[in-house]
């Protein structure tokens, strides 16, 4: 079953995982589908997706389609004849005519337990939720969102200090896995796939602006699962006096700050800066001031924050 022809389809560095353990396990993959090439950081670089240059160090052919419902990119895709497709994270969502083209189908590694959690950004919704476990679903692939039949499933959980970077490093290790084990019995037609609860389907869209703006009128813990659910990308922040803090990390301190309006710092510490939430309070302790680099609140309280007072607002 190693000979059949396998398209892979996948862009950021999650997929990178799955394309490489396909490749090591020796399936005889025709080529890779990925996002065009993007301008990145403030220089605007153009920067090739992270499966293309894994794609290229292992000498696969290499198609980046802008749209692939476009009749030519469509077409191009099509010609390679693909017996199975594979997916993760490729960020666009397949024409009937491809889904319905491979032998096998166009199965999908998803990081999630599906139905929960459909959509760009199931990890950092995960944690910001505060759950304790996730997990990694295959599925086949259908027009709709995320909404295909499951084939398989493995749950992850989610510790109290992982970010976004850990628990995303450690699906992607589990996809990986799951993806070769699954492999095997869907080529030989001994796996049946299970239908998807649709009525308990929920959403994890890409993050929006909106999301990574603090509200201070929330729990302690909230807040801290919302940093951390956006750590190390893109990364929560909060307003002081007109300029914008990232915030990197908090401590919760969940017997601080009542009674104090959310948003005001109740304490200066020598390791941070608690600041009074809905319920309980925030040590911040490593941050990134508006045109400055990440650093501990300890290195900013010496310099830059030396004047920041008790009872100054922030998130306004």
């Amino acid at each position: 079953m190693k000979d059949a022809r396998i398209l892979f389809m996948g862009t950021p560095d999650f997929a990178v995982s799955s394309l490489t353990a396909v490749l090591e396990a020796g399936y005889n993959v025709i080529g890779v589908v990925t996002q065009p090439d993007r301008p990145v950081g403030r220089k605007q670089v153009l920067t090739p997706p992270p499966v293309k240059e894994a794609a290229l160090r292992h000498g696969l052919l290499v198609l980046q389609p802008e749209k692939i419902k476009a009749e030519e990119a469509l077409e191009e895709v099509m010609a390679l004849k693909p017996d199975l497709i594979i997916t993760a994270a490729y960020g666009q969502i397949l024409p009937k005519k491809l889904l319905d083209a491979p032998k096998y189908g166009c199965i999908n590694v998803h990081a999630s337990l599906l139905p929960k959690y459909r959509g760009g950004a199931p990890i950092h919704k995960s944690i910001v939720e505060g759950e304790a476990e996730t997990g990694v679903t295959i599925m086949y692939m259908v027009e709709a969102l995320d909404a295909g039949d499951m084939l398989s499933k493995v749950v992850v959980p989610i510790e109290e200090r992982d970010t976004v970077g850990t628990l995303h490093d450690k699906l992607a290790a589990a996809g990986s896995e799951l993806l070769i084990a699954t492999v095997p019995p869907l080529l030989a037609g001994e796996l049946v796939a299970e239908q998807q609860d649709h009525s308990a389907a929920t959403f994890a869209p890409n993050i929006k602006r909106t999301d990574e703006k603090i509200d201070w009128s929330r729990s302690a813990e909230q807040i801290y699962n919302q940093v951390r659910g956006l750590n190390p990308w893109p990364v929560a922040f909060t307003t002081c006096e007109g300029k914008i803090w990232k915030l990197w990390w908090v401590e919760k301190m969940p017997a601080s700050g009542e009674g104090k309006e959310p948003g005001t710092i109740i304490a200066r510490e020598e390791d941070g800066i608690v600041v009074a939430c809905g319920s309980g309070a925030v040590k911040i302790t490593e941050l990134q001031p508006e045109g400055k680099k990440r650093m501990s609140a300890l290195d900013f309280l010496r310099g830059a924050g030396s004047n920041i007072e008790i009872g100054t607002k922030v998130g306004e």
